[in-house]
């Protein structure tokens, strides 16, 4: 069986031994504090294949903050099966090692090979097989880096993820699909009216957004794969904001049944919904968080747009951003330690980040567009629109801001995008 996005089976994993190419668009800036030094020996028969799978590699890892590539030995021609003499890459101040092979199978599939090596402790650490189609050799690519992030850092990589956007170009609306690095885009939905807000669901393979195809907000939820699509919010009034619970089972969306905006939530399964917030002003952008026991939202309760958290069943509200008179777009990392949100800074929108335990506010970016942040299904990255020298920009971020790409996407105006979960 072949790797491809919809069955990620198939995988051999390769024990230690001891028991014409795409051109990429990443553009990576900034300078990390701590980064691993990581070589890529030239794979032995990639030049048959159509996509630069060291390439990818390269620019994944480097996109995480955590990697920098070191000049390999030249001349060297080394395989999976290799035992390679790693003292010259020591001496090119090598931690690590990639080697392995491309193959192109009887039946038009490629067998992608690789074997890591640690070159300070002179270990093997193992490599996979993955056998995949010609359209989905850049997945096996994005799947080997996975496996050096994951073995190099404990934590798993989100290189095989996807990221969904919405472009506007020509008074043309779409929906994009894309690999975690932009590449690969495949549009999801046209339309000649507004899409906004999409939203993964937690297992992935299917979006929430809104459509104002009926003339007026209105959410959905899609499914990938087949294009089904199914009405989740039609109420009275605007319906706007999805975001699904941890499990699944929950939408939370804005609603405004009652005249102002107000945060409900939708039961998926039999579309009952209950209202949570009973303020009077205008509450939305909820968001949860993941343990699926609390829910940030924004609020001008207080006179202004700013951040609150209250209880999944809704109840009293507290305050969560005090620094700043206008601050939106809250999103909460995996593990609950940090809020990324949006804040109007002397006429600026700029990208924030909240180290939640302590309340420390850091900018992140200097760029003065900023929107719609959203963590990485690791935590360590936050992906956000922008504008970059007067164009539309996709782009990623480390937490700390030193580290920023610039993602390849569709020509248009870039908005709203949201990173997909692990791929299962």
């Amino acid at each position: 069986m072949s790797l491809s996005r919809r069955s990620l089976v198939g995988a051999t994993v390769l024990l230690p031994l001891s028991a014409a190419h795409a051109q990429f668009r990443v553009e990576v800036s900034g300078v990390g504090l701590t980064q691993i030094p990581f070589a890529i020996a030239p794979l032995k028969g990639a030049d048959a294949a159509p996509v630069d799978l060291a390439g990818i590699v390269k620019a994944d890892l480097e996109r995480s903050g955590q990697f920098r590539q070191v000049v390999p030995v030249v001349g060297v021609l080394l395989d999976e099966t290799s035992r390679p003499d790693l003292a010259p890459w020591r001496e090119r101040s090598a931690d690590v090692l990639l080697t392995g092979s491309v193959t192109r199978l009887a039946d038009g599939r490629f067998d992608v090979r690789f074997r890591l090596w640690d070159v300070v402790r002179l270990k093997d650490l193992g490599g996979m097989s993955l056998p995949v189609r010609p359209g989905d050799l850049r997945l096996a690519a994005h799947r080997m880096a996975d496996y050096i992030y994951e073995k190099l850092t404990g934590e798993k990589g989100i290189f095989s993820t996807r990221i969904a956007y919405v472009t506007k170009n020509s008074g043309k609306y779409s929906l994009w699909v894309a690999d975690a690095d932009g590449e690969g885009g495949q549009v999801a939905l046209n339309s000649p009216e507004p899409i906004i807000s999409p939203a993964w669901a937690p297992v992935g393979g299917q979006l929430a957004y809104v459509s104002f195809e009926s003339r007026k907000p209105v959410i959905y939820s899609h499914e990938i794969a087949t294009g089904r699509r199914r009405l989740m919010a039609n109420f009275k009034g605007s319906n706007s904001a999805p975001a699904w619970s941890p499990d699944g089972r929950t939408l939370l969306a804005t609603l405004t049944l009652d005249g102002s905006s107000q945060i409900y939530s939708i039961d998926v399964s039999t579309g009952s919904h209950s209202r949570l917030t009973q303020s009077g002003f205008i509450d939305t952008e909820p968001v949860w968080d993941a343990s699926g026991q609390s829910v940030y939202f924004v609020s001008d309760r207080g006179g202004a747009p700013q951040i609150y958290k209250m209880g999944a069943r809704g109840g009293n509200a507290e305050r969560v951003t005090f620094a700043g008179s206008y601050n939106t777009s809250p999103a909460i990392s995996p593990d609950g330690k940090w809020l990324a949100f949006v804040s109007r800074i002397n006429g600026a929108f700029k990208l924030q980040v909240m180290e939640l335990a302590s309340g420390t506010v850091t900018s992140v970016t200097d760029t003065t567009a900023d929107e719609s942040p959203s963590f990485a299904p690791n935590g360590k990255l936050i992906m956000y629109a922008t504008k970059l020298q007067g164009r539309e920009a996709l782009m990623t971020t480390t937490l700390d801001g030193r580290i920023k790409t610039r993602l390849s996407a569709a020509q248009g105006d870039i908005r709203e995008p949201d990173w997909g979960p692990f791929v299962a």
